[in-house]
């Protein structure tokens, strides 16, 4: 007894077997609790469980950056610092599509670059050309269906070969360009306007009389040639791109040269020099020279 007493004072529990536990009657022990349901609220003991709370996870400590060995950066730097890339890209793309767009107002404005190494003056050299080109080829045919003398059906069929071939190039290389074939007429005031033989003027020389025919025939053949010339030395100043300020100096040579013969053919018989039969040019010689053509991958868009 003494000793479920001790261990009880020393544990806080009954012991086993203890009668304060077992409640036998008749040892005159008492009975063991009643259950919580039958106790008093004031003996009901409630246990309160404690569940810890979820601790939030830190926040990472603020930091400039120099703790890793960098610079602070400021992030108002940053956001001014992208706004002005994008302000200067937005300038640029202005300024390219304004070069490319304009036009020139007048004879000594600046010329506007089409890109890939040419320029607007390269373009309307060609697109003058064109037309002029179809106006002469007109012009010298006339020479066929006319009497004419032997030199002057030969130079007349040395032009046609000439331009028919020079045409074909300009066409070429417009279409590499995609430019059009034509400008408007408005256009040409840049370049001293549109020069041309009318159809009015290839009508009333076909109406001449044979023994004037040949004489009207080179005095406008002379006026078209040197038209051409005009505009060649006009490209070969202000033009850019290789190949079509080489095609201008080689018209503004072949047609000044044509227009020396004809000169020398309107001469009275009393100025003219003694010629052997070797001085009459050849077709072949009146041509020009091969290797002009463009190189079929130049300019490529």
């Amino acid at each position: 007894m003494k000793r479920h007493a001790t261990d009880r004072r020393a544990t806080g529990r009954p012991a086993p077997g203890d009668p304060a536990t077992t409640g036998d009657p008749e040892r005159g022990r008492p009975a063991a609790d009643p259950p919580a349901a039958d106790r008093p609220a004031a003996d009901r003991r409630v246990t309160v469980r404690h569940t810890a709370e979820p601790t939030p996870p830190a926040e990472p400590p603020v930091t400039d950056g120099r703790a890793a060995g960098r610079p602070a950066v400021k992030r108002g730097v940053v956001k001014y610092g992208a706004l002005a890339l994008l302000v200067a890209c937005a300038l640029l793309v202005f300024a390219q599509c304004g070069a490319a767009g304009g036009s020139p107002s007048g004879g000594s404005a600046p010329a506007s670059r089409g890109g890939d190494g040419f320029n607007s003056d390269d373009v309307m050299f060609l697109q003058m050309m064109l037309p002029h080109q179809e106006q002469g080829v007109k012009l010298v045919r006339l020479a066929k269906r006319h009497p004419v003398s032997p030199e002057v059906k030969t130079l007349a069929a040395a032009i046609e070969t000439t331009q028919v071939a020079e045409a074909r190039e300009m066409q070429q290389r417009l279409r590499e360009w995609r430019r059009p074939l034509r400008a408007d007429s408005h256009e040409h005031a840049a370049h001293g306007g549109m020069p041309e033989t009318t159809d009015a003027e290839l009508a009333a020389l076909e109406r001449t009389p044979p023994d004037q025919f040949e004489r009207q025939f080179l005095n406008l053949l002379i006026g078209h040639q040197d038209d051409a010339v005009q505009m060649a030395r006009l490209e070969t100043g202000r033009g850019e791109d290789g190949w079509t300020r080489r095609l201008a100096e080689r018209v503004d040579r072949s047609r000044s040269a044509q227009i020396e013969q004809m000169l020398a053919i309107l001469r009275p018989p009393s100025q003219k020099a003694p010629r052997s039969p070797q001085a009459l040019p050849s077709l072949k010689a009146l041509r020009s020279p091969e290797g002009t053509r463009p190189p079929e991958d130049s300019h490529r868009k």
